[in-house]
């Protein structure tokens, strides 16, 4: 194995960053790429700190960007990793509100409003909810789960409302995470959302099991691929209409209220797979931009109340979890917010 490092400006004026150049030897054929670019790179770099960059694009092969961790080596390629300079270390506490549904010396529970950012990342440094929960625990948070996601164990989508649960030592993030990370299979973690979808699947309760991985149109996005391409996961959600608005003879409707449980929690998994059955959620312009006009067609004051709702229509409604100290079950339901009631109610009084 043949390796070089040098430096060179950053293209961000955020100081320099480190390139390190590396040419794959015999024994790298047939490995998985995140996995020997850790063996090469520890102990300076983590695993996880190496699929991150992958993931972002910091690591080409023979020239080429490559964001498939799964991807496999041969012998004689140059591989090259970017590292950016970091960014701010540790985000700093800012006065937010929170809406508290539960807290204690070990987790807190909140119920996280539409529009705010779980944890700082590009473009959102500041005024997410590890901000908002730095002020507010001060010092307990220090250092539990990340400098940069202190205390998270799961995350909803920025424009996703609903329950979460934080937590606040090091014990309860291991056993959370240990929960999240079961999903559910074999022990007590719930998770129920409410989605407001066009259409209404054929059948009333169902399963949606399709792999999930990035998008070959938009990497930003996610999408069903074939389960044999480097990057699926595997993917489950188990949904139930509990109403269905302007329902028609033919067993059509306009619109859907289901409900969502997941077996699984991969990024935008239950607005892929809603998206991928024919049924995207209203407000989603990332996965249902082609139904927007569908608003066009409804009478008012329904038309003004769909145009006007300016989110995916996703909300996290319950959790429960096992308390990390006390073994108790701790089960949490909240109700849609103001925006997605007056969405709901809209439909339920407007003639379809």
């Amino acid at each position: 194995m043949a390796f070089s490092e040098v430096s060179k400006p950053s293209l961000c004026n955020e100081g320099t960053r480190s390139l390190k150049e590396l040419i794959t030897d015999s024994e790298a054929t047939g490995k998985r790429l995140d996995a020997w670019l850790s063996a090469q790179l520890a102990p300076d770099l983590s695993r996880n700190r190496i699929q991150v960059l992958i993931a972002d694009g910091q690591v080409t092969v023979d020239g080429k960007v490559v964001r498939e961790t799964k991807h496999k080596l041969r012998e004689g390629i140059t591989i090259t990793v970017e590292i950016p300079e970091p960014e701010d270390a540790t985000p700093a506490g800012e006065d937010i509100a929170l809406d508290i549904l539960y807290e204690d010396a070990d987790l807190i529970v909140i119920n996280k409003p539409a529009g705010l950012v779980v944890h700082p990342g590009n473009g959102n440094w500041t005024g997410t909810l590890v901000n908002a929960l730095i002020y507010h625990c001060g010092d307990t948070l220090s250092g539990v789960g990340g400098v940069k996601r202190p205390g998270i164990v799961h995350r909803l989508d920025k424009e996703t409302s609903g329950v979460m649960v934080v937590a606040k030592n090091d014990l309860a993030h291991r056993h959370l995470s240990a929960q999240f990370a079961d999903h559910g299979r074999t022990g007590d973690l719930e998770r129920a959302y409410l989605a407001l979808v066009w259409g209404t699947p054929d059948r009333k309760t169902g399963t949606i099991d399709a792999p999930l991985g990035r998008s070959h149109r938009d990497r930003t996005k996610q999408a069903v691929v074939h389960e044999e391409r480097d990057d699926a996961r595997h993917a489950v959600t188990h949904f139930d209409v509990q109403e269905r608005f302007g329902a028609k003879e033919d067993s059509t409707a306009v619109a859907s209220l289901i409900e969502c449980r997941l077996e699984t929690g991969r990024t935008h998994q239950i607005r892929v797979h809603m998206a991928h059955i024919g049924h995207p959620l209203l407000g989603d312009v990332e996965y249902g931009g082609a139904y927007k006009t569908k608003a066009n067609k409804l009478a008012e004051p329904l038309q003004s109340v769909v145009k006007g709702f300016s989110r995916q229509a996703l909300h996290a409604q319950v959790l429960a979890f096992e308390h990390p100290s006390t073994g108790e079950i701790m089960r949490f339901e909240v109700g849609a917010p103001d925006d997605m009631a007056e969405l709901l109610e809209a439909f339920r009084t407007t003639p379809l």
